[in-house]
């Protein structure tokens, strides 16, 4: 099957499979069902095709892993999803919270030769502007293996990496407590386990900030190198 075959309900598959296993675990025909939201009958059928396909492998009583084409095939539609958001957001204007649902449209009908013609436009950016790494056309991508906000230790010094972009209202909230990549954050002491994660960002000087430990989840951290 080639890249021009691809139906959209495959390329979300096959996106859905990559961002569940990092490109490389077995991901549960459950998890996929979870992440598309539909029926797990339906997960099944379309796995069965799939495989068929060459683009999975299906393991029994552990899941689905991508086969090379699969995982070029899903870089490519990620490499889309996120020039689009980053067009969406610096040439015309859109937040952060929105680009994700526009993007999510407007991937399976852009061609490739538009996504380069606007990554062009653009620079080559390398990041989106929720700071995922961009797929290069080539099909290498960063390593994005990374704890989360809600993992740290009370009084970690991090740096954010980059968020998750699916959830507007969560990134509304990140972007109103000054969770952006890049921002400089230290983990107040004294942060519960459960519930909220308290921080101060940059030098504390704005006071410490509050998000639910589900926001939390959403924001991915490296240790502060300064």
């Amino acid at each position: 099957m080639t890249s021009r075959a691809l139906s959209r309900s495959v390329e979300d598959y096959l996106k859905a499979i990559y961002g569940l296993s990092g490109s490389s675990e077995s991901v549960s025909t459950s998890a996929i069902a979870d992440a598309l939201d539909i029926q797990p009958a339906s997960v099944t059928g379309m796995v069965k095709r799939m495989a068929e396909w060459g683009l999975l492998e299906h393991l029994p009583y552990k899941g689905v892993v991508l086969t090379e084409p699969g995982t070029r095939e899903a870089l490519r539609v990620l490499r889309r999803h996120r020039i689009l958001e980053t067009y969406l957001c610096e040439r015309l204007g859109f937040s952060w919270a929105d680009v994700h649902d526009e993007a999510e449209r407007l991937e399976h009908a852009a061609s490739d030769h538009l996504i380069e013609q606007m990554a062009t436009a653009l620079g080559s950016p390398s990041h989106d502007p929720h700071g995922s790494p961009i797929p290069t056309p080539a099909g290498d991508i960063e390593n994005t293996v990374l704890s989360t906000l809600a993992d740290a230790r009370p009084g970690a010094r991090l740096v954010i990496r980059s968020v998750r972009d699916e959830d507007g209202e969560a990134l509304r909230s990140m972007a109103e407590e000054g969770l952006v990549p890049g921002a400089h954050v230290t983990v107040a002491k004294g942060t519960p386990l459960t519930g909220s994660v308290e921080f101060a960002v940059g030098n504390g000087s704005a006071g410490k900030g509050s998000v639910s430990s589900e926001v939390a989840r959403h924001v991915y951290v490296l240790p502060d190198p300064r």
